[in-house]
């Protein structure tokens, strides 16, 4: 990550804390009345091969005392009402600007992905995972809404874990490895502005 992108992360991210913070705390004290504790969902992601973190989201599903793996069919049932609005806006999101301030992830970049997918192909991740992990980028556009078409059609973990790894893992990958060969601000800028037009046509 260049300086440039690095400062620009830390100037967006406390302008938005600051903008948005009453947002956050209107929606930490909904979901506490909504679904109770806990409030916010913390698991583990990878920013590096063999560099951790842990990725903080709002909760928007049941909570269980294990959980494993991407979401697919599998786990459809555990999504509150509350959780499928936040989602369809990526409002669960909004805590992960505080992992933007620690340096975990960039605005834009490669989604970060579970332990168990890095150490499993770490051929692919190691070129992914040079760039900064990102709460948007080329991957989270172009292929989402496929990949979670594909994904909703599971009914096990194992049908998840199977498609998520022979299919979601390499496309994604791809699109991940054009957007570090294109990097650059004004290429972020754009990545940005997509993502907020598309959670507008979405929301409306």
């Amino acid at each position: 990550m260049t300086p440039q992108k690095r400062l620009l992360d830390l100037i967006f991210a406390l302008l938005l804390i600051v903008l948005l913070g009453p947002v956050l705390l209107g929606l930490v004290i909904w979901l506490l009345i909504r679904e109770g504790r806990p409030v916010f969902y913390v698991a583990e992601r990878m920013k590096g091969v063999d560099r951790p973190f842990l990725l903080w989201k709002l909760r928007t599903m049941t909570a269980v005392d294990a959980d494993a793996g991407v979401s697919g069919g599998d786990k459809a049932a555990r999504i509150t009402p509350t959780g499928a609005w936040l989602r369809a806006r990526r409002l669960d999101e909004f805590p992960q600007l505080w992992n933007i301030l620690k340096g975990d992830l960039s605005f834009v970049g490669p989604r970060p992905p579970l332990r168990e997918y890095v150490e499993r192909f770490p051929e692919i991740y190691g070129p992914v995972l040079r760039s900064r992990p990102g709460v948007t980028g080329l991957a989270s556009i172009v292929y989402h809404r496929h990949e979670a078409a594909l994904l909703a059609r599971c009914a096990t973990p194992a049908q998840t874990d199977a498609v998520y790894s022979r299919i979601c893992v390499p496309a994604k990958a791809r699109l991940d490895l054009i957007y570090q060969r294109h990097q650059s601000i004004c290429y972020d800028f754009d990545l940005v502005f997509q993502t907020i037009g598309n959670l507008l046509r979405r929301g409306g």
